[in-house]
């Protein structure tokens, strides 16, 4: 049976030294290849390969973000290809996840590459999951929270990913949300009470029944009638901030203060 894989390596070198190897391996088609993170997540959900070997120190997005983004949509095998020391391996090693450090050779490339297919063959999935939400865990602890910092989007058969950085506000038809940005906007199928609770709320602020503000982007509120106000943003959008949601000044005034 033939298996379909994606090369995640920024280091074009790497990357090349792992396609050389699988050549010659008639049941290993290589789809793709990514040299960045952002390009991974992306990739893996275009293609869903079955194996992935994946750098784990990246520009943009490293190799536990990747998973972290691609996990709950796609779960291929995971083959590691790492610089980090014995000590940082143990955690593989304990999940039963498959590891290169570099620099391999192509022996201890094709033992690892065997042991995939044997699981593959399996359908054995080794306990990345577990790795995966201890690494998660630890991250959360150390950032104070888990909020999303890009959110995935499709559009005319791509994706995207698009920093929460970049938003400037996120407004609300039913169960469609447009993500606005100072250049273009996107449209993701989620409801804003579901997207809000993800949200970092020091940043992103609820203004009305279907508008959230990034605050960064807040210039001047004018006030309107009846208590309400008007938001105007950086980029000359103006927002309604309505009565039902004015106790949330409050945070946005204790921001600016």
């Amino acid at each position: 049976m033939k298996h379909c894989c994606l090369i995640i390596d920024d280091e074009i070198l790497a990357r090349d030294v792992i396609r050389t190897f699988l050549k010659d391996d008639m049941n290993i088609d290589v789809v793709d290849e990514a040299g960045n993170g952002s390009e991974a997540v992306i990739k893996v959900l275009q293609h869903r390969p079955d194996i992935i070997f994946l750098d784990i120190q990246m520009p943009e997005l490293d190799g536990f973000d990747v998973l972290k983004e691609i996990w709950p949509h796609h779960q291929p095998f995971v083959v590691f290809t790492t610089a980090f020391d014995q000590y940082a391996l143990r955690a593989f090693e304990v999940n039963a996840v498959d590891y290169l450090l570099k620099p391999f050779d192509e022996i201890r490339f094709h033992q690892s590459l065997g042991r995939v297919k044997e699981r593959l063959s399996q359908k054995a999935q080794p306990r990345v999951e577990e790795l995966v939400n201890s690494l998660f865990r630890e991250q959360k602890e150390r950032k104070g929270g888990d909020y999303l910092q890009r959110i995935l989007v499709k559009e005319a058969g791509r994706m995207y990913l698009v920093k929460l950085a970049d938003i400037t506000h996120f407004s609300a038809d039913g169960n469609y949300i447009s993500l606005h940005t100072s250049q273009k906007i996107y449209t993701i199928y989620e409801s804003l009470g579901s997207l809000e609770g993800r949200l970092d709320p020091t940043v992103m602020i609820r203004t009305s029944r279907s508008n959230i503000v990034n605050m960064n982007y807040i210039s001047e509120l004018e006030n309107y009638f009846n208590g309400e106000y008007i938001v105007h943003l950086s980029t000359g959008e103006k927002i309604k901030w309505t009565r039902g949601f004015r106790d949330n000044i409050k945070a946005f005034l204790a921001r600016i203060g």
